[in-house]
């Protein structure tokens, strides 16, 4: 049975209350998926020690274990980026943008309800990302170190591809990644109480109480119901994943928090698709970061008004040259 990894990004529309916020979730997944992002402590704080692990924690540890070996058994969870077995032309990469960075899965302020599938506008950052990291004390001080060194190189490359600043920092992060698992529930109440004291019940409740089937979340912010410009994100990757995994929940939750925030059957090679083939951000999905941080792309802009743009881009991109 093809499993897929189910993912949330929501975009709320007022950072200071932090409440009316818009959902978008892959489709629902059955009882295998994946990874996916957490909020923050400071880099520098280690935890004093790692507890003996609760039967439910190793029972995640177990069942996750079980998924990541299945989907590599079946060939998927790549980490090659694609290639000459997944070729794409210009048009499939600007209608895969469509999809992905302004089609929304679910209808904005009426929680998870599915949306109709029709375009949104383009969402993004206008500020410096600042990603910050907070590891749960259920993590290992060997894994804390190996995530970050993820985390470091990965917003490096995020840097460069977008052409925006993006940076790992050690304080005053305004993109929050928590790695926390089933027994770090008082310490990720406790962060999200610090860094988004105003958010809404029933937001602060899918945080605390993840379904399994859930791996990976993320979540943005603006600053008012009509700005479409990031200012905040907050991302939390489940503990209980193995390596490659939550590698692949950094990888997806921390571009979906940027503005690629949709998934979609057909984009491939993508992460942005519920088949699992790759784990790693793409070829294909650099590319649509580069078009979406092209500063000819502004927050708010409509699909009609993006499309020329998107499509122009798409061909100089594909096809190395100008339309």
């Amino acid at each position: 049975m093809q499993r897929r990894w189910s993912h949330i990004l929501w975009s709320c529309a007022a950072l200071a209350a932090l409440s009316a916020c818009d959902a978008f979730m892959t489709d629902a997944v059955p009882a295998d998926t994946k990874p996916q992002a957490r909020p923050e402590r400071p880099q520098s704080e280690v935890p004093a020690k790692t507890a003996t692990p609760s039967a439910q924690a190793i029972e995640l540890r177990r069942y996750y274990a079980r998924v990541q070996e299945d989907l590599l058994a079946q060939g998927l969870l790549r980490t090659d980026g694609g290639g000459v077995d997944t070729p794409f032309t210009d048009q499939m990469l600007a209608r895969n943008f469509e999809r992905i960075a302004l089609a929304e899965e679910y209808t904005r302020g009426a929680g998870l309800q599915p949306s109709s599938g029709d375009l949104g506008d383009i969402k993004k950052w206008t500020v410096p990302v600042r990603v910050g990291v907070t590891f749960g004390d259920s993590l290992s001080a060997a894994n804390q170190a190996k995530d970050r060194d993820i985390l470091s190189s990965y917003t490096r490359r995020l840097s460069r591809v977008s052409g925006h600043p993006i940076s790992l920092v050690s304080s005053q992060p305004n993109f929050h990644v928590l790695v926390m698992g089933q027994d770090d529930k008082d310490q990720l109440r406790a962060t999200l109480d610090s860094i988004a004291p105003g958010m809404e019940a029933s937001s602060r409740a899918i945080f605390l109480n993840l379904p399994r089937a859930i791996h990976c979340l993320v979540v943005a912010f603006a600053d008012s119901n009509a700005s479409s410009a990031y200012r905040q994100a907050i991302a939390l990757v489940r503990t209980e994943h193995p390596d490659l995994t939550r590698q692949a929940c950094i990888h997806e939750e921390l571009a979906q928090g940027l503005g690629l925030a949709n998934d979609d059957p057909n984009a491939r090679p993508s992460i942005f698709n519920d088949d699992e083939e790759f784990a790693l951000l793409t070829n294909h999905d650099e590319l649509l970061l580069k078009i979406l941080y092209d500063p000819r792309l502004t927050p708010g802009m409509t699909a009609d008004e993006a499309r020329p743009i998107v499509q122009s881009l798409a061909q100089e991109l594909v096809d190395g040259g100008p339309s």
